[in-house]
């Protein structure tokens, strides 16, 4: 049988602080231009913490929100506060800056993370009543050192500041003396990976019902890659964040695809539970730092606060058949092949329409599709459109040109089979997975049958290849009583010709 989504989790972290410190946008700036009039006005278009949860799709992200109310909302978003906004939700929450520094701390395992002992003391208190973190969590951060130390270590060693309304609170140092892959810069970016997706692992499993100990595999798809000199990307993000989340039986590994790998790893996840090797795998990812304020410059230049401020996290719970929960139907993949192509068509027929050719139902047989969903409010200032609508007019144009679809309706199918986008630029992120966890409610409601999530990824970024790629799955409800009583009636048929077969062997027998 198929294996099953048995919950998610969406996360996302408010780093003001890290977008104008760690955002590839403004730190390349800082060496191209020092001097900046960006840079300057950065502070200014920064927002507050209140402002980020009351955003509309970062409460559609953590749960508070269904992507069919966000569609309701005039466009743009950022000018209108959700009312009754919360920090947390049903899938996660939005964190605040403070209390990740020090979930990061805790997060560290080789002491290259200062906090000034005063930051420490005012906030740990509230870090340690968020209703996921464990004592053994708030246990392993440390009491903090001097703020002389600090800066001592950032002058002399190199260290990564770290900063809380621009003022400097703490530090990560590298991890080895010469070794560029654990710098201090690299440290700083695969510790707020790791931190993040071990708030999502925690929220995921709450989600899920599951006890910790349940999990026995973990994938990580975020977009970070962490090693040494001698094996630049060996990882294990995985087992590193399911060791802080507490998951004891868990092993792991990393998986990468750039924006596809969240999809390729549910795919892996799915097989894997369905091949009986683990009961329970969770696909997770942190967030990403250099992504933060990424279009920054055109948010700027139009008067706009920096959206990109939120690291992003996501975990999805994937369980052997329980006879409930929606399943990932590995009948249905969707795959970019090497001799695929990159042209627009060959791309949406290789991961929307052959998939469908091969299980016999058409596009329009798809309720909702989840392909790139990217937040408009950022995109489309930065010039890069609406891309969910993109994706859903591409399809549209498909399953016209296929027969399925009359020309008259196309508009109509982007809104009856698409949604509005609502994820962070996190990269890996809004390629799909951002639905997962409303796709499984959804279905579980009978709000929709089902619905085909796509993952698309951009591999000539890596210049290893100039190859496009995507993979695509469909999730649609619990098949398992179907099948069992198709396979009760075919038992039954089978009793019926062996009893059958029986009277008329000892019908020969008394003939004789």
């Amino acid at each position: 049988m198929n294996s099953v989504i048995k919950g998610a989790s969406y996360v996302l972290v408010h780093t003001p602080d890290m977008v104008l410190y760690n955002g590839t946008t403004q730190t390349t700036e800082r060496v191209v231009n020092p001097d900046s009039e960006y840079l300057k006005a950065v502070p200014e278009h920064l927002r507050s913490y209140e402002e980020a949860v009351s955003y509309w799709p970062n409460q559609t992200y953590i749960g508070n929100a269904h992507p069919d109310e966000l569609a309701e909302i005039e466009f743009p978003y950022y000018d209108k506060k959700k009312e009754g906004a919360e920090r947390y939700g049903k899938y996660g929450e939005i964190m605040p800056e403070e209390e990740f520094l020090l979930l990061v701390q805790a997060c560290d395992m080789f002491e290259v993370v200062r906090l000034d002992k005063a930051f420490v003391e005012k906030y740990k208190e509230a870090f340690a009543k968020d209703p996921v973190i464990s004592d053994d969590i708030v246990e392993k951060i440390h009491e903090g050192v001097e703020l002389s130390e600090i800066e001592t270590l950032i002058s002399e060693d190199h260290a990564e500041p770290l900063y809380f309304e621009h003022q400097l609170v703490g530090c990560v140092k590298p991890a080895h003396d010469i070794d560029v892959n654990l710098s201090s810069h690299v440290m700083h970016e695969n510790l707020m990976s790791k931190a993040s997706s071990v708030l999502a692992l925690l929220y995921a499993v709450k989600n899920a019902g599951i006890e910790k100990s349940d999990v026995e595999y973990v994938i990580d798809c975020a977009e970070e890659a962490c090693g040494d000199m001698n094996q630049r990307g060996g990882g294990n993000f995985a087992k590193a964040a399911a060791e802080v989340a507490g998951l004891v039986n868990a092993t792991g590994s990393d998986a990468r695809g750039f924006c596809a790998a969240p999809t390729h790893a549910l795919i892996e996840a799915a097989a894997l539970v369905k091949a009986g090797a683990y009961k329970t795998v969770v696909v997770t990812a942190g967030g990403c730092t250099a992504k933060l304020g990424m279009n920054g410059k055109d948010h700027v230049k139009k008067g706009l606060p920096i959206l990109e401020d939120c690291l992003g996290g996501f975990a999805v719970v994937v369980s052997e058949n329980d006879g409930v929960n929606p399943e990932i139907d590995l009948g249905m993949l969707g795959r970019h092949s090497v001799g695929t192509g990159s042209a627009p068509q060959n791309v949406i027929g290789s991961l929307v329409a052959d998939p469908l050719d091969r299980a016999g139902m058409k596009i329009t047989d798809i309720d909702k599709f989840s392909p790139e969903m990217q937040n408009p409010d950022i995109t489309k200032p930065a010039g890069a459109g609406d891309v969910p609508l993109a994706n859903y007019k591409m399809i549209g144009a498909l399953a016209v040109k296929r027969g399925e679809l009359d020309r008259k309706e196309l508009a109509n199918f982007t809104k009856e089979h698409g949604l509005t986008g609502w994820a962070p630029t996190q990269g890996h992120i809004p390629s799909g997975v951002p639905y997962v966890g409303f796709a499984r409610e959804d279905i579980l409601d009978g709000k929709i049958k089902n619905a085909m999530i796509i993952g698309k990824g951009s591999l000539f970024l890596g210049r290893m290849t100039n190859l496009f790629d995507g993979v695509s799955f469909v999730i649609h409800g619990n098949t398992a009583a179907a099948q069992e009583e198709a396979a009760g009636v075919s038992e039954e048929e089978v009793k019926g010709l062996i009893a059958k077969a029986m009277k008329e062997f000892a019908a020969t027998l008394m003939a004789e």
